[in-house]
């Protein structure tokens, strides 16, 4: 986004590019692997750091934990660490949408915990299918969006203040419905099954060597296709450095969650991916896709750069908010539906706790900028890794619950300062 009146395509990190249209900003104009290192040098000291603080935490945290208990990277405790982290990332992956718009969602959390009640009333008393009740959940989940995107749209009033009002207003729908001190079972053999069961290992392997073939098939082709066109690309050997890192960590968690992780292997077996994975990653594919290959994306970064350039160039801003306040309140529906699986339960204070402060955090560790434009579906997920791993490695080394927040709310501040200072130093650099 451009402040001249005039708006230009935004790509996933969110910053303006007068490349062709259907390329995205990641794309480098470099010819060998020297001159893309040097590109990626030029963007980090001008601001561009994107998701690196964060990955670099996360290896951290793990060097640590992993030096002081021995039980870390076991593959049962990467199996909890999987799952613990599902709901965060889910509802992180819908916060993206609103900070990238430059507003913010306070009522993301109990949205989820009243979607989550209205799919567990529907199981349990209407007995209703799974799959029906879910849509009925994420649809009121849309509805919740429609009416805050709306609010915020139309109206004009202050995110902050719609959403901090539902956030009062939505935790009345649990507390109706269940009664205080209540709780509904959340028992749905196939949802609760999200948290406690597991793919076949033989199924994981084939859709892990597909998820590896089909990107190295798409990478190459695209390369193929630019570089045929004369038009910007990525240098084949990084094409192919891009595609041997993915394998490698697709095939090696494959690897990991597919041995026996059970307490005594001798007696029974516990092995495969958990149900949870391939539902953070194909949500994460959805909205990468999204966000970085349609015209709403192009629009919602547009949008969030620069609102009133995007309204010379067209756009229909108040259009473009609504839909990414739905899609927020939406994954905050899936989001409960996972909590509740992992508890087995919803209760009038689900959604209620820090689900919602966990989820920005991941959103704005993972690189997602509090004031809009930049951000990636891909964010939420290593930052909501990195909003697990505290308290599960701090769990394994029984530290204090208090210890848990201070670390959390530390690595949170940092992320923040990072933040306002890449954008400082964009502003500096004329990007």
């Amino acid at each position: 986004m451009t402040d001249s009146g005039t708006a230009t395509d935004a790509g996933p990190s969110g910053t303006g590019s007068s490349a062709p249209a259907g390329f995205d900003s990641d794309n480098v104009q470099a010819a060998t692997i020297k001159d893309s290192a040097r590109d990626y040098l030029d963007r980090l000291r001008g601001g561009d750091m994107g998701s690196l603080p964060a990955i670099l935490g996360l290896v951290f945290l793990f060097i640590v934990f992993s030096s002081l208990n021995d039980r870390f990277l076991t593959t049962y405790n990467m199996a909890n660490l999987v799952i613990q982290s599902g709901s965060i990332i889910v509802l992180a992956m819908g916060i993206v949408f609103v900070l990238l718009l430059g507003e913010i969602d306070l009522s993301a959390g109990v949205a989820g915990g009243a979607c989550a009640t209205i799919i567990a009333l529907m199981l349990i008393d209407y007995d209703w299918t799974w799959w029906a009740a879910t849509l009925a959940g994420v649809a009121a989940g849309a509805l919740i969006g429609l009416a805050i995107g709306s609010l915020v749209a139309f109206l004009g009033i202050p995110s902050f203040v719609v959403t901090l009002a539902f956030f009062l207003a939505l935790q009345a729908i649990p507390l109706k419905l269940i009664g205080s001190g209540g709780s509904l079972r959340f028992n749905d053999e196939v949802l609760r099954g999200l948290s406690i069961k597991n793919v076949p290992v033989t199924a994981g392997w084939i859709a892990a060597i597909l998820i590896v073939v089909g990107y190295a098939a798409l990478s190459l082709w695209s390369y193929r296709t630019l570089s045929a066109k004369g038009l910007v690309h990525r240098p084949l050997g990084l094409v192919i450095i891009r595609i041997v890192v993915l394998g490698a960590i697709v095939l090696g968690v494959t690897a990991l969650l597919s041995a026996n992780r059970a307490p005594n292997p001798a007696l029974f077996n516990i092995s495969g991916i958990p149900w949870v994975l391939p539902v953070v990653v194909v949500l994460l594919l959805f909205w990468t896709f999204v966000l970085g290959r349609t015209r709403f994306g192009r629009h919602l970064y547009a949008v969030g750069g620069n609102a009133e350039a995007a309204r010379r160039a067209g756009i229909s801003v108040n259009r473009v908010k609504i839909a990414g306040f739905i899609i927020c309140s939406s994954m905050a529906a899936l989001s409960g539906l996972l909590a509740a699986s992992y508890t087995g339960k919803v209760s009038p204070g689900s959604g209620g706790g820090n689900e919602l402060l966990y989820a920005v955090g991941a959103a704005v560790i993972g690189g997602t900028s509090l004031f809009g434009g930049r951000g990636r579906a891909i964010d939420a997920v290593i930052g909501g890794l990195v909003i697990a791993t505290i308290p599960n490695g701090l769990g394994l080394l029984n530290q204090a619950s208090y210890i848990n927040f201070l670390v959390t709310g530390g690595v949170l501040l940092l992320a923040a300062s990072v933040d306002a200072i890449s954008r400082r130093r964009r502003s500096s650099a004329g990007v």
